[in-house]
């Protein structure tokens, strides 16, 4: 049975949660790759972190919500800094992930990998 702390525990990391595409489970329904947070001595809340390529979907789905519309729609300077951005989380260590980037986009993977070099050109 959860308390009132631990109640707000929850509220409190859900934010945390949602924004990495995680899920929220009970503690005793946790497998060994779930993270269990304990709060105040007791276990409280598992949370079950997605996939790499499930995370950068999750973060594009995002990135649009923060922008309003279709990240295909934004002009060249705009599609760059979302490239920088994606790089510095790591987005382009998952397998398949320039390409899941160019199509975000609306570009060529040839398209990615030119703003990648820009960047560490400057």
């Amino acid at each position: 049975m959860t308390g009132a702390g631990d109640e707000s525990f929850i509220t409190a990391v859900k934010p945390l949660v949602d924004a990495m595409g995680g899920e929220m489970l009970p503690p005793d329904e946790a497998g060994p790759d779930d993270v269990v947070l304990s709060w105040e001595g007791a276990d409280v809340v598992a949370v079950r972190l997605p996939q790499l390529a499930d995370s950068l979907d999750h973060i594009l789905a995002a990135m649009e919500r923060k922008r309003g519309g279709p990240l295909a729609d934004l002009d060249r300077k705009a599609k760059q800094e979302v490239v920088r951005t994606l790089e510095a989380r790591g987005a382009f260590s998952v397998r398949h992930g320039v390409e899941t980037v160019a199509s975000a986009l609306g570009v060529s993977r040839f398209t990615v990998y030119n703003y990648l070099n820009r960047q560490k050109e400057s």
